[in-house]
């Protein structure tokens, strides 16, 4: 396994920032870096909700398959794909997610930059670049974070959110569990 020990000391100190990143994204409202602050110090991670629950008005199911190195292959069913919420989230540089989980599946692309995606059941820091998508199955509790000097840039279709539901779910235990 790969160590960020310069990483994770600034995750763990910007948890209680992502917490407040994950919620508002859970209630569905946008967030961005305040034009109070300075442009120098925007948000460690800055979410721009571009679609809040679209429903799909056609019956539609998802299957997805997702076969990690080493690993069996996931299939992750969703019998009502239904509602899909997307977002543009923008990761300063050390900045992180708080362990989490989502509803249903979700498909990450990074647009800019780079992202640690690890997962609390393995441990594994896996590292996708600008350019590259991963299928994040959602019932796993897992993390990630921007490695980098500069910001990194996502695009991230949730699926499965039910109607008014949050897309991220915070794990209470918010513990370093692959310290």
């Amino acid at each position: 396994m790969t160590t960020h020990t310069g990483v994770r000391r600034v995750r763990t100190r910007r948890n209680v920032a992502m917490s407040a990143g994950l919620l508002a994204l859970a209630l569905g409202v946008p967030v961005a870096a305040s034009g109070q602050q300075a442009a120098a110090d925007p948000d460690p991670i800055a979410i721009e909700v571009l679609s809040r629950h679209a429903a799909f008005p056609d019956d539609v199911a998802l299957q997805v398959r997702r076969s990690l190195p080493g690993q069996e292959t996931e299939v992750l069913n969703l019998k009502d794909a239904g509602h899909v919420v997307m977002a543009r989230i923008v990761v300063q540089p050390g900045a992180a997610f708080p362990w989490h989980t989502h509803p249903g599946p979700v498909i990450v692309s990074v647009a800019e930059g780079n992202l640690v995606y690890q997962q609390a059941s393995d441990c594994i820091e896996r590292v996708y670049g600008t350019n590259q998508a991963f299928v994040d199955p959602g019932t796993q509790i897992h993390t990630a974070w921007n490695p980098d000097e500069e910001p990194t840039v996502l695009t991230a279709t949730f699926f499965g959110v039910p109607a008014g539901g949050a897309p991220t779910i915070p794990d209470p235990d918010q513990s370093d569990r692959c310290g």
